[in-house]
């Protein structure tokens, strides 16, 4: 475990004289995206002995300030929604390499990637489509993206922001790459926007919106979309064909001493383990606790679709992690603009 040296007064010093000075134990600094992640750190902590310390945040914000850290990381473990970050700090040389041990069911072996630079422990979509059942009639509901384009929904679609939700990077660069490409995935986006499209931060900012009429249709994770309906709004979950899988990945700081790398580790393990899963599908209960599991033997909480529900595919993060800064320039400066 890190000591941290105290700082003594002169007073204080010359009363120890030679005496050693006390050491306060660090905390395991962990930046988090995820729902439950302070709720996994007190029981980390508890089963370990080892100091914890969640700095809680979206996605967007946490990845750029590891980016502004990094000659001095203030960070031991990252912890968010989407491969594509991770792999853009995996390139940069941030992440500490880290082949987790754990019985991977066939989603999890599938989407951990072979350089171990990052650990997936749970997984999601990056994109559904949500419907305001009061608002909407069934029959008008939107069962396809280009549904989206229908003049019935002019302003009437609402989405998140990708410079600041997790999710929803990924949710673009997969639309792009069912596209066909970056050109055509931006003509797409550029067809809903001339429909009415209507940008929102993140998740709950959206879901707002669809809640109080703002918007009668919400792009989102599939996952905030369950936790609500959970909680009774009157929202319904379509999966589109095709949707994007959104891993919820985890990473080690390659700048953190050798002891402290160990104690991330165990925060990774912990988080697989029968305890940890535990904690993850009660921790966030009507949202991130909603994930597809990752590992044999755990069973999905009730409303979370199995992943066949529809033709999913899987977001190349080398392909399309390299594009984020770009393409995330570009939303910004087309559509939420």
């Amino acid at each position: 475990m890190r000591l941290r040296p105290i700082t003594l007064t002169a007073a204080s010093a010359l009363c120890l004289g030679l005496a050693t000075a006390a050491s306060a134990a660090q905390p395991l600094v962990i930046y988090s995206a995820i729902g439950y992640d302070s709720a996994m750190g007190k029981a980390f902590e508890k089963a370990t002995g080892i100091p914890t310390k969640v700095v809680d945040g979206s996605t967007g914000p946490l990845l750029a300030r590891v980016e502004a850290e990094k000659q001095n990381p203030q960070w031991d473990i990252i912890w968010v929604d989407g491969a594509e970050g991770m792999r853009n700090l995996a390139n940069e040389g941030l992440l500490q390499p880290y082949a987790a041990k754990a019985d991977w069911n066939d989603l999890g072996a599938k989407l951990q990637p072979a350089d171990h630079a990052y650990t997936v422990s749970a997984a999601s979509v990056a994109g559904a489509i949500v419907v305001n059942t009061k608002k909407l009639p069934k029959a008008e509901w939107p069962t396809s993206w280009d549904d989206l384009m229908k003049p019935a929904l002019k302003g009437k679609v609402g989405m998140n922001n990708p410079a600041i939700s997790g999710p929803t990077y990924p949710l673009v660069a997969g639309m792009m790459q069912w596209q066909g490409g970056v050109s055509q995935g931006e003509a797409w986006f550029e067809k809903l926007k001339a429909n009415g499209l209507q940008v929102f931060n993140t998740n709950g900012n959206t879901l707002r919106a669809l809640e109080f009429g703002q918007v009668d249709v919400a792009i989102v994770q599939n996952s905030a979309g369950i936790g609500r309906k959970a909680q009774g709004k009157p929202f319904e979950v379509i999966y589109p064909n095709p949707v994007s899988l959104l891993p919820r990945t985890m990473a080690i700081s390659a700048k953190a001493s050798p002891e402290v790398q160990k104690e991330a580790e165990q925060f990774v393990q912990f988080v697989l383990s029968k305890e940890g899963q535990k904690v993850a599908l009660t921790g966030d209960p009507n949202g991130d606790s909603d994930f597809n599991p990752v590992l044999n033997g755990v069973t999905p909480n009730p409303g979370v679709a199995p992943l066949d529900v529809a033709k999913t595919q899987n977001v190349d993060p080398k392909v399309w992690g390299p594009r984020e800064p770009q393409l995330v320039s570009w939303f910004t400066n087309k559509i939420v603009h």
